[in-house]
């Protein structure tokens, strides 16, 4: 599979799985837009893969909307947690998380529509989560987040279809990346465990692979998912979850 001259765009790509899904499409020769609010660590991710950097804040999506985006394959992958009670989950927090992991990515598809449907081509792919399938207790926002995210993606998928544009999420478990690892002690603090007891038996404990998923395996189901061979596959989730949805 050749991207060549394809332009990608993807979101939270200074780290983690966006890291991982923006070297994966350069490697297919794609020219990819590194969009993270990190400049800096966007700024090494770009020049690690030969693409650009692109410092935004995803959140301000008022702002957001007033820009003018083209691409065609967008990674919606940028996200954060927040770990609390629903008593205790702060409004604002709440409504912050879901502009930049809802919000954000609806803004970003209207933005790129336009070009994808005058090229008859396109890619949207949403890093959705397990959580955007199961939900968690103290994870309010996220799993909102999440599962909405899948909804926008069904919705994009059929009016898109007539115009060679796919949206699909990829659903994965629990995976090595900044986010899961800087959970660990907000975890630990509400269940009353040790570190390591909350990925042996928080994290881990409704999966049947027991391990985390690597970054790498979620950026070749975003690439699968531009391939040739996945023309017809839309409106759908890909899960990489070890097993957990199956139990």
């Amino acid at each position: 599979m050749s991207l060549s001259g394809r332009r990608a765009l993807v979101t939270g790509a200074a780290s983690g799985i966006g890291l991982a899904v923006a070297t994966r499409l350069a490697g297919l020769g794609a020219h990819v837009v590194v969009c993270d609010i990190d400049a800096e660590g966007a700024a090494r991710a770009a020049a690690g893969i030969g693409g650009e950097a692109l410092s935004i804040d995803l959140s301000e999506t008022g702002v957001l909307a007033e820009r003018a985006f083209d691409a065609d394959i967008l990674v919606n992958n940028a996200g954060v947690q927040h770990v609390a009670p629903v008593e205790r989950f702060e409004p604002e927090r709440f409504a912050a998380m879901t502009r930049l992991m809802l919000v954000a990515p609806f803004v970003l598809s209207r933005a790129v529509l336009p070009g994808m449907y005058a090229r008859g081509w396109g890619r949207i792919v949403h890093i959705s989560s397990i959580h955007g399938l199961r939900a968690s207790a103290y994870k309010s926002a996220y799993v909102s987040a999440k599962h909405g995210l899948l909804g926008l993606s069904k919705v994009l998928a059929l009016e898109g279809a007539a115009h060679g544009v796919t949206s699909n999420c990829v659903c994965p478990g629990y995976v090595r990346t900044p986010l899961v690892e800087n959970q660990l002690a907000d975890q630990a603090a509400v269940h009353g465990l040790s570190t390591g007891e909350v990925l042996s038996e928080v994290l881990l404990a409704r999966s049947a692979v027991k391990r985390l998923i690597e970054p790498g395996e979620v950026a070749g189901a975003v690439a699968y998912l531009c391939s040739p061979e996945a023309a017809s596959v839309s409106g759908t989730e890909l899960v990489l979850d070890g097993g957990w949805s199956a139990s």
